[in-house]
């Protein structure tokens, strides 16, 4: 019976996820490459894990580190294309490249200390993990890109992503404490189970934040150009209520919540206004980022479509804005507290109750 690792039954799924993320690519979209090479890291670590540990090849072991270092930057990369660095010097390619100067500076490691390279691999994983962790402190609204719908799913990943990039330096301080205690006995079962756990976890997380990035307009391409404040301009508290006093209307008469692909990015070009101050704005005023702001009058409208029409909950769905069915039942159930079915079988009951009063 032929033997299959593990690791090579994790390649499957993730090829299968690479061929969804390159069917759905936006041609020329950086954001899209910087995923893809992300995602096809991730495989073929797994397929040099399986070589490695499954078929006892230890002449991949260079391989499995690079890739391991490279795996770091790419995933910084692909998650700050995201935030609001995705239109300044982050996507640039000179800027892109030094992400790869760790890289080379392993190679020299392993050509003069191989020793030593474990080490630099675990300082590199460490300072991406918390440069990660550092971006998402910034909360939902830091994915200008992603879609309202999806930005708390999206940041979420960028959270996982950083915390499995420092899980995998305390994995590696539990590898050499293995080695030390019982000259490595259990190193290649926690080795091979903690990379197959966590390649799935980062390959899942990078598709999920690519799946809630909206696709690129002309809005988006000339938001910097047509925002007339700097990012960096402090603003006072009436300066806020007044950006706040201009979305409102937006949502209120244009029903801007309505475009299932809207992003803060989308929104700080209808006012002309920085991403930054328009969230700085929605949470200074209402105490929430812009993507709860925004799935509030969507949920709003979708209570109104339930009590008043007879329309399917699918097709209230997208009417009120949302583009998935998950999304929607998970917001609702936030703002009201119930499903969609049993709100409108409430409002049905209500109304049931009133007429025999009357």
């Amino acid at each position: 019976m032929i033997f299959i690792p593990l690791p090579f039954v994790l390649t499957i799924l993730l090829a299968i996820l690479l061929l969804q993320l390159l069917r759905n690519r936006e041609a020329g979209s950086r954001t899209d490459m910087l995923f893809i090479a992300l995602v096809s890291a991730y495989m073929l670590r797994s397929v040099v894990l399986g070589l490695r540990w499954g078929y006892d090849m230890i002449a991949v072991m260079p391989v499995q580190i690079i890739l391991a270092t490279m795996i770091a930057g790419l995933a910084y990369l692909s998650f700050s294309s995201l935030t609001d660095k995705a239109s300044t010097k982050t996507l640039l390619p000179q800027s892109i490249w030094l992400h790869f100067v760790p890289v080379l500076v392993v190679l020299a490691i392993m050509f003069f200390r191989r020793d030593l390279a474990a080490l630099a691999i675990m300082v590199i994983f460490l300072i991406y993990g918390l440069a990660l962790l550092r971006l998402s402190l910034a909360g939902p609204d830091v994915l200008i890109t992603a879609r309202l719908d999806g930005a708390l799913r999206s940041h979420r990943a960028m959270q996982i992503t950083g915390l499995m990039l420092i899980g995998s330096v305390i994995v590696d301080l539990l590898i050499n404490f293995d080695f030390s205690w019982s000259g490595g006995r259990y190193s290649p079962s926690i080795i091979v189970v903690t990379n197959i756990i966590s390649l799935f976890v980062l390959g899942a997380a990078a598709a999920v934040a690519l799946d809630n990035r909206t696709s690129a307009d002309e809005d988006d391409r000339n938001e910097v150009k047509t925002a007339p404040l700097s990012s960096e301009a402090v603003l006072t508290t009436e300066q806020h209520m007044a950006i706040v006093a201009e979305l409102d209307v937006l949502m209120r008469e244009k029903q801007l919540y309505k475009d299932m692909e809207l992003n803060l990015k989308r929104i700080a070009h209808r006012l002309r206004k920085p991403p930054r101050h328009v969230s700085e704005a929605v949470n200074r005023c209402r105490g929430i980022s812009v993507s709860v702001y925004v799935n509030n009058f969507r949920v709003e409208e979708a209570c109104r479509l339930l009590r008043e029409t007879d329309e399917p909950v699918t097709q209230i769905t997208f009417a009120s804005g949302f583009l998935t069915k998950s999304n929607f039942n998970r917001e609702f159930l936030r703002v009201t507290g119930m499903s969609p079915k049993a709100f409108r079988s409430q409002m049905v009951t209500s109304d049931v109750r009133d007429n025999a009063l009357n």
